[in-house]
């Protein structure tokens, strides 16, 4: 057998550009990063090799034709590496194949100047290498095609011109802008220079777009002042508080500023510099979910961008930054509890989601929200910490509505309970004794009230007989039992109950009567026959119009009374209705209205 013939892939370039502008990069705008990119990493270049060069310089000039230049004095290309790098697609990085260290170059994946094709037609690269060689000129175009020709540069360093692309004159055009966005805390001096002002190779002053330190290197007495109103340009609204934030191992510094208003939870909002050159304006994942309050703006070294180099690559030292970044805005919490109480309480009226959603995992912050958090309680709002004050027992109901029908009741009947409806309320509760093993945490059985309301007199329950016998029978069918006690306030004339059993046997009954008949078999022999757990219909005797219907003969007024009374209980408990309970509530309305103009009326 012969040896294989060997063959070399074929580029297609606009394909490729296509590819970088539709599925990598999210704008055309980042050729301007590109370009900066470039010119930094090759000043760096420059300086290892040789620490006594020249401080490393880059100029921006938009020229008359709508064209653009950029210069740098940094390393340069020789004419063979121009072959190698300019004229390879694909080709790994220049700063590689230089053996130079990965980690001090702001690129990661050498697409670099294919990404300028989204808006020129055209790259024209003149560039002197420092490592010694004639200066030399690539010109590459958007159709594949490149030439390479003699050059006249004087000093080492690379000017590259771009031609705009028809319809793309606006981004070239905006070249300002974009290079003071991802730029301006670049550790080279970055100029805005006049158009045709000098020859290429030429560095001359023009207008600075860099700055020389990032806001959160500032000292001084107005330090956190200036924070706050950088936030502020930032965010749009002044900050509640700003943080310090470093993580070492991932070369991090920046701060976190805590948003006064309620934000959502999405994890996104920070604002990224990877060795100062701006990754994202809304990076996510920088933080745990639970701190969507806080909004970082960062600068790292050593935290890896994805390919489009606009987010962070997931990986374990992004996860273990995370978790860094999550223990510092805990510590912040903790000290404004011990420090400022007042900045922690107007804290907390914005942000107690978050707080929360941390306290269900982290006892700390369990403590924090225990001696801090207003909750609603039967007794009005207040921390539990207050709550549970004399008596070592937290009694809690699940939902909103449950808690707004009960929670008078359960007051006055010496239950106070806590209303857990709302997100995380209900993991907290139940996790409180692990910071206080002396406390216990119920959810409200509500058969347990009807035990603590105080009977009718005893003579009275005879004369109630007939009465609870024809209420009885009138809720039989409804599936509930009618109780008569004694109980506050006196506004409300009944009170419908499901018991923790009442429920379960309930929701069985429901399954079993949707059920075919193999599976009723099943789910009957789950049924509690013996112990009648049908809700109640609690009757309170102190109300004078369940006295007047207690005394009113058998009959069809008296059921609809009952089933009046009952319909109101269920509406006035948020409970949802059934068939059987909507038609109650129709036909006791009919039937009393017609009783109330009944045609032998006046």
């Amino acid at each position: 057998m012969s040896d294989p013939i060997e063959h070399r892939f074929q580029v297609d370039l606009r394909g490729l550009v296509d590819l970088l502008s539709h599925h990598l990069y999210t704008s055309p705008r980042v050729y301007a990063r590109e370009l900066l990119q470039n010119a930094v990493d090759a000043i760096t270049a420059r300086r290892q090799i040789d620490p006594a060069a020249p401080a490393g310089s880059v100029e921006i000039e938009p020229m008359p034709d709508g064209s653009l230049r950029v210069h740098d004095n940094g390393i340069g290309l020789s004419e063979p590496e121009v072959h190698t790098f300019l004229a390879s697609v694909g080709r790994t990085s220049k700063r590689d194949e230089l053996g130079l260290a990965r980690q001090d170059f702001l690129g990661q994946f050498g697409i670099g100047l294919l990404a300028c094709f989204m808006v020129a037609e055209s790259i024209d690269v003149t560039t002197r290498s420092a490592r010694g060689g004639d200066p030399v000129r690539w010109t590459g175009y958007g159709d594949g095609r490149y030439t390479i020709e003699p050059a006249v540069r004087d000093e080492p360093g690379t000017t590259i011109a771009l031609r705009p692309r028809p319809g793309c004159e606006q981004w070239l055009a905006e070249v300002e802008q974009l290079t003071r966005s991802y730029g301006h805390l670049l550790p080279v001096a970055v100029t805005l220079r006049p158009a045709g002002t000098g020859p290429a190779g030429t560095l001359l002053t023009g207008t600075l777009l860099t700055e020389p330190a990032a806001p959160w290197e500032a000292t001084g007495a107005r330090r956190r002042d200036s924070l706050l109103e950088y936030g502020t340009q930032l965010l749009g609204s002044r900050p509640l508080d700003v943080l310090d934030l470093a993580v070492p191992e991932a070369d991090l510094r920046g701060v976190g500023f805590v948003l006064a208003v309620p934000s959502a939870t999405d994890g996104g909002g920070h604002r990224v510099y990877l060795k100062r050159m701006l990754l994202s304006e809304d990076a996510g994942k920088l933080l745990p979910e639970w701190a969507f309050f806080v909004r970082c703006v960062v600068d790292t070294g050593m935290l890896r961008p994805t390919a489009s180099r606009e987010a962070l690559h997931e990986d374990d030292l992004l996860a273990s930054t995370r978790q860094a970044l999550g223990d510092q805005v805990r510590t912040w919490l903790l000290d404004l509890s011990a420090t400022n109480p007042d900045r922690l309480a107007a804290f907390l009226r914005v942000h107690h989601l978050g707080v929360k959603a941390l306290a269900v995992r982290d006892d700390e912050m369990l403590r924090l929200v225990e001696a801090w958090l207003p909750m609603e309680t039967s007794r009005g709002q207040m921390p539990l910490r207050a709550f549970r004050q004399g008596t070592s027992t937290v009694r809690y109901v699940s939902t909103v509505e449950e808690f707004r029908s009960l929670a008078a009741i359960a007051a006055a009947a010496g239950t106070p309970i806590v209303n857990a409806g709302y997100a995380y309320d209900t993991e907290i509760l139940e996790r409180l004794p692990r910071i206080d093993p002396r406390v216990t945490v119920r959810c409200l059985d509500p058969g347990e009230l009807a035990a603590r309301f105080e009977h009718v007199p005893p003579g009275l329950e005879a004369t109630l007989a007939g009465f609870l016998d024809a209420a009885g029978a009138t809720l039989a069918g409804l599936g509930c039992v009618p109780l008569v006690r004694q109980f506050d306030p006196v506004t409300v004339p009944a009170l419908y109950l499901v018991s923790q059993d009442a429920r379960s046997q309930d929701q069985l009954r429901r399954e079993v009567d949707g059920s075919d008949p193999l599976w009723t078999d099943v789910l009957s022999a789950f049924q509690d026959v013996e112990v009648d757990h049908r809700p109640q219909l609690v009757l309170n005797w102190r109300h004078p119009l369940v006295r007047r219907i207690a005394g009113y003969p058998p009959g069809p007024l008296l059921r609809h009374a009952v089933e009046a009374l009952y319909g109101q209980a269920l509406l006035a408990g948020h409970h949802p209705l059934r068939a059987a309970d909507e038609a109650a509530l129709n036909r006791s309305f009919l039937g009393l209205l017609d009783q109330a103009f009944a045609e032998d009326r006046p």
